[in-house]
């Protein structure tokens, strides 16, 4: 392959590669032109000489004038099939309504680093759609994550030689401080538990804050999961609310696990079986094992974003801020407070690791290490005491 450099028009700066090529099937030479970046007939004889370089050795992609916003459609369709319905429909928030309004229009082959960085800077500044503010520094994360992933699969498709985001350092990218997770303690949580016996969202609060159950978690349980007479419960599935409605899936990572059920939940579950039988029966609907465990009056299902709105609002009439997930993680502060092993904690909970537990609830180790260097400093005393 033989290719030389052009300016045109001559005088304009702007220059190209005239590349002479032979067609594969017909052996005839071909010329190809292609436009280089180069402003300099001397750099634009380095890009040149380049471009047939990766030309003959197989790594040159051939210009597509896709844009980010239209790659965006064929990812998103490409994904549907492999992700939740939820996962998919923030993905297309993400993709369609935070990155495509400041990087839509720049062609995908043509993405840069900077245009990037620049980009989650606007949506740090100004991003809000209603125009009025910028982002939260979390929300501009999960862009990046989203844009990360998107272009992982165009270097996958051969629509890119290298993924731009990868060029970004950690500070170029949307920092976010993690804060302290909003947990009660248990003289807090057994006011709750007392204010809330006389409502329907007793059991919910009960389930959360007495085994760490997810708001999914509880909406999805039904009475043939839970076994009394063991005293425990199995996590077998929950429910997922998109603007499409709801439905039931597996539990998350899809694992199932079981979880031992304190004596106080199981004699208020027991109670509440007897009730809540004797509820749907004067309605003509008989208890079976398929019967979820919280169910609305008449006798139908709780929707997961209800649940947390009803809690919500009860949590503020007692003038406290946690929610509903913030029962779960003040369950996991008790067990931790009560030196219960990182390991069982995440048993319980249904973390994929227990990595993650140590890092969900590093702020309450600082109290577990006090309590075992305690224990080491005795031994060790003791031990020099026999010396002595």
């Amino acid at each position: 392959m033989k290719g030389h450099v052009r300016e045109r028009p001559p005088g304009s700066g702007n220059w190209s590669a005239v590349l002479d090529t032979h067609d594969p099937e017909t052996g005839k030479r071909k010329r190809k032109w292609h436009s280089l970046e180069a402003t300099g007939k001397r750099a634009a004889q380095i890009e040149c000489a380049n471009l047939i370089s990766a030309m003959s050795g197989g790594s040159y992609m051939e210009p597509s004038k896709t844009t980010l916003a239209q790659f965006f459609v064929r990812w998103l369709a490409h994904i549907k099939p492999n992700v939740s319905p939820r996962t998919h429909e923030r993905y297309s928030e993400i993709a369609n309504k935070n990155l495509a309004p400041v990087l839509g229009q720049v062609i995908l082959t043509k993405l840069q680093p900077i245009q990037i960085s620049t980009a989650y800077a606007t949506l740090l500044a100004t991003g809000r759609r209603s125009g009025q503010g910028g982002l939260s520094a979390r929300t501009v994360h999960h862009c990046h994550r989203v844009l990360n992933s998107a272009l992982r699969q165009a270097v996958r498709w051969g629509m890119l030689l290298r993924n731009p985001t990868d060029a970004l350092e950690k500070k170029d990218r949307p920092k976010v401080e993690r804060k302290p997770v909003a947990t009660i303690d248990a003289a807090a949580t057994v006011e709750v538990i007392e204010a809330a016996r006389e409502r329907r969202l007793f059991i919910p609060i009960l389930l959360a804050s007495l085994d760490g159950l997810r708001r999914g978690e509880i909406t999805a349980l039904r009475r043939k999961s839970v076994d009394l007479e063991r005293a425990q419960l199995a996590v077998i599935a929950s429910t997922e609310q998109t603007k499409a409605g709801t439905r039931e899936k597996e539990a998350k990572n899809s694992k199932c696990r079981t979880i031992a059920l304190p004596s106080l939940l199981v004699d208020e579950l027991r109670r509440h079986f007897i009730t809540q039988a004797e509820e749907l029966l004067r309605l003509g609907i008989r208890v079976t094992g398929e019967t979820h465990v919280v169910t609305q009056a008449d006798g139908s299902p709780i929707q997961p974003q209800s649940l947390t709105h009803t809690v919500t609002n009860f949590m503020k009439e007692h003038g406290l801020k946690v929610r509903l997930h913030g029962l779960r993680h003040s369950h996991a502060s008790h067990l931790l407070a009560s030196n219960v092993h990182p390991k069982i904690v995440q048993e319980r909970f249904g973390h994929s690791s227990v990595a993650i537990t140590m890092d969900i609830y590093s702020h309450l180790m600082p109290n577990m290490q006090t309590d075992a260097v305690a224990l080491v400093d005795d031994v060790f005393r003791a031990a020099i005491s026999k010396r002595g």
